[in-house]
């Protein structure tokens, strides 16, 4: 157990250049707090003893502002970075190396039965706000740009951004979790301004064939 929580806060270490000492880490860090509350819950689901273990997830929801469903199952090295407002739903499955950060939510689409939350899979990065929702996989590898709506599947290696979420970068090479959250590609507004350039394009021609009207009259 103590392995593993020291292994928890040289995670924080590593992703965070803001953490100084391990008491810092351990007494401050709210995302730190609702992985190792989370363990707690989890052990007592698994065991079939529901009621405790969502009492325990509701405690660490009041004093993280992050809500893990007891049922969700999170592998090692999971960061989660400032943390208010994450929710994590009951059959979501994420595995190691995961990053998310303030305002993710992996929930479902609506009332289905079963396998209704995401699939985080190895060194995944999930930015501020994003909404990856329903039974859907997000390879290894991948990141999905804040603010975005993720309803589909996403290939390794991929970046995904927009609402809903668009693939549009995959590079078939591991890809670096160091995502620069306003520096995305915006599919959105290359499209507007493909469409800006071609409506400057036909103003031209209707400007030029006005002309050749006038002369000829």
């Amino acid at each position: 157990m103590f392995k593993r929580m020291k292994e928890d806060i040289d995670t924080v270490f590593d992703q965070d250049p803001a953490a100084r000492t391990s008491i810092e880490v351990i007494l401050t860090y709210s995302g730190l707090h609702a992985i190792w509350a989370h363990r707690v819950a989890h052990a007592l689901f698994k065991r079939k003893m529901f009621f405790l273990a969502r009492l325990i997830s509701q405690i660490n929801r009041f004093f993280t502002g992050i809500e893990i469903h007891p049922g969700a199952k999170i592998g090692r090295r999971f960061f989660i970075d400032h943390g208010m407002g994450v929710v994590i739903g009951e059959t979501c499955e994420i595995g190691d190396g995961v990053t998310v950060y303030q305002g993710v939510t992996l929930g479902g689409t609506g009332k289905e039965k079963g396998k209704r939350h995401p699939t985080i899979k190895d060194n995944a990065l999930i930015a501020t706000g994003a909404k990856v929702l329903g039974n859907i996989t997000i390879g290894e590898n991948s990141k999905v740009g804040g603010g975005s709506v993720v309803l589909k599947d996403v290939p390794p290696n991929s970046t995904v951004v927009g609402i809903p979420g668009r693939v549009v970068i995959r590079d078939g090479v591991k890809v670096r979790k160091d995502l620069n959250h306003s520096d995305l590609p915006d599919p959105i507004s290359d499209k507007l301004a493909t469409m800006e350039q071609e409506i400057a394009r036909l103003n031209i021609e209707l400007s030029a064939m006005k002309k050749e009207r006038s002369h000829s009259g």
